[in-house]
């Protein structure tokens, strides 16, 4: 493409940059005048001076990723301690029956179930990681009646319920779609405030 072929605007361009750059040698006098007025800065000895002097502080790239990777470390670990300091990492916390260990959470929900001749009964779900030992029902009552109060957030949560090693769905709350493990399971849907 020539040069004559192009906009015209893409032209004028062409031509103006194509220009020398011209300076009028007063300015370039006055601005060497103004550099050379400016004091020399005076470098005191001692220590002070040399601990507090500016230096060029360069990180290579991987240094960088390191020092990035140590930041996120001690921010997880100061993090888990402020949440946790009773000692116990998040994983060994019981999510049930202790009141100063329930941790966070949006709305209390008790969970009840009917068992007259059970002698164990316990809760599993999406909330306790499906532990079968994790979250023990108590018997309220002679009838049979057991029963659990635990902190879930906001949201659809799957739970079952294990009686004497058995796992059963709770009969009072409608049934979630089949897990593929063979296991007939509950929903209970939590919205913000009390659930009991």
């Amino acid at each position: 493409m020539t040069e004559s072929e192009l906009h015209p605007f893409v032209e004028s361009i062409a031509r103006e940059a194509r220009r020398p750059v011209v300076t009028d040698p007063a300015a370039r006098e006055r601005i060497m005048a103004a550099v050379r007025a400016e004091p020399v800065p005076v470098r005191q000895s001692g220590v002070w001076s040399r601990l507090v002097a500016p230096r060029p502080f360069r990180l290579s790239p991987a240094s960088i990723g390191l020092l990035a990777a140590g930041l996120v470390g001690i921010g997880v670990l100061v993090g888990d301690l402020a949440l946790n300091r009773d000692g116990q990492s998040t994983a060994e916390r019981p999510s049930g029956a202790v009141a100063g260990q329930l941790p966070v959470s949006d709305t209390v929900v008790r969970f009840v179930y009917v068992a007259p001749r059970a002698t164990t009964v316990y809760v599993v779900g999406d909330f306790n990681g499906w532990d079968t030992t994790k979250t023990p029902l108590s018997r309220t009552s002679k009838d049979g009646v057991w029963s659990v109060t635990l902190p879930l957030s906001a949201g659809r949560h799957i739970y079952a319920y294990v009686v004497d090693g058995s796992w059963s769905a709770d009969p009072h709350a409608p049934l979630a779609p089949d897990d593929g493990f063979g296991h007939a399971n509950s929903v209970k849907l939590v919205r913000g405030g009390s659930s009991l």
